[in-house]
């Protein structure tokens, strides 16, 4: 028995690639930010990977940031 996502899945896949491609480009579309908030959360998200990506950050360990954190509220 197949999920209605592995149908509509399958069904996407038979499209001709221009649609395909259409299709995907909506499908981002509905993730969009819904508010000015959520923009703004993401540009600086995207903006922080693309500075990680770069070697532009100094990257801590996550168990370091969590003990620094956890001093400084001690």
């Amino acid at each position: 028995m197949t999920t209605p996502v592995e149908d509509i899945a399958a069904q996407a896949l038979d499209l001709p690639p221009e649609d395909r491609a259409k299709l995907i480009e909506r499908l981002i579309a509905s993730f969009e930010p819904k508010s000015p908030a959520q923009a703004a959360w993401l540009k600086l998200a995207s903006s922080r990977r693309d500075g990680v990506r770069a070697g532009e950050m100094n990257m801590v360990p996550g168990d370091e940031a969590l003990a620094r954190v956890r001093a400084r509220l001690s």
